[in-house]
């Protein structure tokens, strides 16, 4: 129990003389000694009882305080500063570990010391030298196992230049673990297959620094408000690759094979950013302007790279030219890499990619990789070029490269594209924030790690995009540029963002980042419509968020209507809890939309009817607000309003209407038995439409109609260039019923290995109990990669548990690996589900259960334990 609490009586008294001692400090100090003595004698002494003090509650709020100021981590105190690093390593494949020398110049920051901390983690250490003024000695140190504190000879001023050299062991291996929902483990650096025991898998070295993992691998201050130029020397086997940071100025022939690569950053970034791979890996070469581009990839995947990264010219000029400020590096490169431990990663000059961007020629022309290259190469301003001074300020990094995804599409692909990706963003959060609500900048946090999540990420961009709106696209790419041009090269704060908008604007906008990044929670708005009046509606708008948890909010709300075709709108300031608004729209209107462009982030409920929303559909020239009105129809099972907006649907200008058209069709496949204009048209759209997933779509529907029927067009498109097409067109001559198809068709793409093509053989071979095919599902387990691999692992349990002669033990020992020890955690649960059909043995469900509890991924630890604990009362 807590002291103060435990000797405080639970009830307090305080005399008149005591409350005039306190009268004497703040109101009668004028009154005399001798006159004040005589009023204290003359008065009768008179207890007054305080409030009582609940001892247990007392406690509990002391304890809260108390953990509020543990739990506080502000930005990383600089007591010296690093001015560059040069490192000279090698590679120990076998014991899979790092040889290092490592000279460091650095600085007092500001205050004088002796003593210097390095973050070191898990090395093996030897003499550490102080290099000063031409003269060297050996220096005493300490070592955790996590930090050098190393004892300078005298204390040192911020006037004292010097150097540090160590040569060291690191051990990337041991203590490895943890992660992020974003980063799922913290090596720092990877060795994948380094004895080239894993058929078809190349042996690489990569790393990935964020957090704080940059120092498992070279001793550093490992704190993103610290920079430094650096020089990293690689020695590698001559038939090996290396990519680096900032430039490559020398490749030194050693002999026996062996080169030593030199890449050189003149320009000063933080540690988390430094960054190397290595590999046997194919180059595509390209230019923006006079900076050189690099697209590196397993050998054999080029074309594809080329297809996948062809834009990135177009982006790196797109973002120079909207901000104003031109790509501040000398190169930029990025490298594809295997079973990476992120989606990718924004190194200085070069982005390090998960292997779902390693596409051949084929599958790249459906890819849609364009939003996390446009991710990773905007950090390269917003994140790399201006850094957070702390990971509690990560927004700033991930909230403006999420934003420029939506940034992208708007200026490539429209604003209708920008806007769905806008919508998904909210839809992420919004999941989130069901069990989560906290600020977006928080120093309150266990580790850097779990700030990596849907607030900062989703929630960021969509604050962004808000900000945006609010202010004007002038008003606001300016206060970019005066952000990233005054803070060049150094590190910031949320209040920096807000003082360059200020700037800018002339506005005061704390009452904007107060409510939208220093608390927690979001706008819940109800709206009630009055048309008794056409010419002049009126809308009540309601905020029914927990007022004691979260802000009442402050809000830019537009509102629009149609005259016709003429879109008309105004915009309405909302300050109050409950608050009207009134059109004055003077020509009758009988439907008005609140926010119909989709830019604010609130839960917005409207009691629409069904009726109303098939209004919405037909009077919205905004493809994002026709979608929802769709969306919601078919959620609320609007039989009759769907139906009759479906044909309108398939021919929406906004591709991603027509696909969820069909998506819909696909559910109600007898609508087309009545209407063979419609079964034409979907055949048409098929053949013809510009957008492969529609296409796609549209087989989908004739397989669930009537397969039989489109044969000819199954077979002709089976072997179209588009996987997406393709793979729809295969599974519909699979699925066909009144006759059969010729078994050599589906034989004739068993040597298919992308996973559009696979499923269907895979389903033909389930379907029609085709034995012998044990070792044709392992092969293809063992090919398919990325999200490909999720799906097609439902098939492969299902064969093996149905026919376990071909293989069942091979087949578990293959999914159990896979639960275990995928880095990613859709590829662990996409095995999980696979082996729950062979549930019903007991020691396979224990040997489940075992590889289960290792489980440290949250969502995944609930979603087994609610199945086994079902299939335990089953058995």
């Amino acid at each position: 129990m807590n002291q103060l609490a435990k000797h405080t009586p639970k009830t307090k008294w305080i005399s008149s003389t005591g409350l005039s001692v306190i009268f004497l400090l703040f109101g009668i100090a004028c009154k005399s000694t001798q006159v004040l003595t005589q009023e204290l004698e003359d008065r009768e002494i008179v207890e007054i009882p305080l409030k009582k003090v609940d001892s247990t509650a007392l406690e509990a709020l002391v304890a809260e305080k108390e953990l509020e100021i543990e739990a506080y981590k502000p930005a990383a105190k600089k007591d010296f500063d690093i001015l560059h690093t040069d490192l000279d390593l090698s590679f120990d494949y076998q014991n899979q570990l790092v040889l290092g020398k490592a000279e460091l110049t650095i600085k007092p920051f500001f205050y004088p010391s002796q003593e210097l901390v390095l973050n070191a983690q898990d090395f093996e250490l030897g003499e550490i030298l102080f290099i000063q003024d031409g003269t060297s000695a050996s220096v005493p140190y300490d070592y955790d196992e996590d930090k050098i504190h190393i004892h300078l000879p005298r204390e040192l001023s911020r006037s004292d230049t010097f150097r540090i050299v160590l040569d060291y062991k690191a051990f990337p291996e041991r203590n490895a673990g943890g992660g992020s929902e974003a980063i799922t483990d913290t090596k720092g650096l990877y060795f994948i297959d380094p004895l080239d025991t894993l058929p078809g898998k190349p042996t690489m070295i990569w790393t990935q620094g964020e957090t704080a993992h940059s120092s498992k691998w070279f001793p550093t201050i490992d704190s993103p408000n610290d920079k430094f130029t650096q020089l990293i020397k690689l020695t590698v086997s001559d038939t090996l690759m290396t990519i680096g940071n900032g430039e490559l100025i020398k490749q030194e022939n050693l002999g026996n094979g062996m080169r030593k690569d030199y890449w050189e950053m003149k320009l000063p970034h933080s540690a988390y950013l430094s960054a190397f791979a290595i590999g046997d890996f194919g180059k595509i070469e390209a230019n923006w302007e006079d900076v050189p581009l690099g697209y590196f990839v397993e050998k054999g995947y080029e074309k594809g790279a080329e297809k996948v990264f062809r834009n990135t010219p177009e982006m790196i000029g797109f973002f120079s030219e909207l901000l104003g400020v031109r790509y501040p590096w000398p190169k930029y490169d990025q490298v594809v890499v295997r079973d990476f431990v992120s989606g990718a990663m924004e190194n200085t000059t070069v982005s390090i990619f998960m292997e779902e961007l390693r596409l051949t020629e084929r599958e790249a022309i459906d890819s849609e990789m364009d939003y996390i290259i446009a991710h990773e190469l905007f950090h390269q301003w917003f994140g790399d070029y201006v850094t957070m001074e702390s990971w509690a300020n990560l927004t700033l990094n991930e909230g403006f490269a999420n934003y420029s995804e939506f940034l992208w599409n708007e200026y490539k692909y429209g604003e209708d594209e920008a806007k769905l990706k806008l919508i998904a963003e909210t839809e992420n959060y919004f999941t989130e924030a069901l069990t989560k609500q906290v600020p977006l900048i928080r120093f309150e946090y266990q580790d850097a790690e779990d700030l990596f999540d849907s607030h900062s990420y989703s929630k960021g961009g969509v604050i962004i995009h808000m900000l945006r709106e609010y202010l004007g696209e002038e008003a606001f790419y300016r206060g970019l540029n005066y952000y990233l041009t005054e803070h060049a090269f150094g590190n910031v704060e949320v209040n920096d963002l807000r003082i360059a908008m200020e700037k800018v604007s002339g506005e005061d906008l704390n009452w904007f980042f107060n409510q939208w990044f220093l608390a927690k929670g979001h706008p819940d708005l109800h709206f009630d419509f009055d048309y008794s009046d056409p010419t002049n509606i009126k809308i009540t708008v309601t905020q029914q968020q927990n007022l004691n948890t979260t802000p009442l909010y402050q809000l830019p709300l537009d509102v629009s209507w149609y005259e016709g075709k003429v879109r008309k709108s105004k915009r309405f300031i909302i300050t109050k809890a409950s608050q009207q608004i009134s059109l004055e729209n003077e020509n009758s209107v009988d439907l008005v939309f609140v926010d119909e462009q989709k830019n604010l982030l609130a839960k917005k409920s409207f009691g629409k009817n069904t009726e109303k929303m098939r209004q919405q559909f037909r009077v919205s020239n905004v493809g994002v607000t026709r979608y929802e009105a769709l969306d919601s129809l078919a959620t609320w099972e609007a039989v009759t309003e769907l139906e009759s907006i479906i044909p309108e649907a398939l021919t929406d200008q906004f591709w991603s209407v027509r696909e969820l058209a069909l998506s819909i069709l696909q559910g109600y496949p007898e609508w087309l038995e009545d209407t063979p204009e419609l079964a034409r048209k979907i055949s048409d759209m098929a053949l013809n439409d510009t957008r492969n997933s529609v296409r796609a779509g549209a087989l989908d529907v004739l397989s669930a109609f009537s397969p039989d029927d489109f044969y000819t067009t199954f077979l002709k498109l089976a072997q179209d260039s588009s996987y997406l097409v393709a793979g729809s067109a295969l599974m519909g001559l699979v699925t066909m019923e009144s006759q059969t198809v010729d078994p050599a068709v589906i034989e004739g793409y068993a040597t298919e290995s992308n996973f559009r093509m696979v499923i269907p053989v895979a389903d033909y071979y389930i379907t029609n109990a085709i034995p012998g095919k044990g070792d044709w599902f392992i092969d293809q387990a063992n090919t398919i990669s990325g999200e490909g691999l999720y799906y097609y692992l439902g098939y492969f349990g299902e064969y093996f548990s149905r026919f376990p002669e071909e293989g069942e033990d091979n087949a578990v020992t293959f999914l159990l690996q896979r639960m275990s020890s995928d880095s990613r955690s859709y590829i662990r649960l996409g095995a999980f589900q696979g082996l729950l059909g062979f549930s019903d043995d007991p020691e396979i469900l224990k040997r489940i259960s075992d590889v289960a509890s290792l489980e440290k991924d949250t969502d995944l630890v609930q979603y087994y334990q609610y199945f086994l604990e079902a299939l335990k009362d089953e058995n």
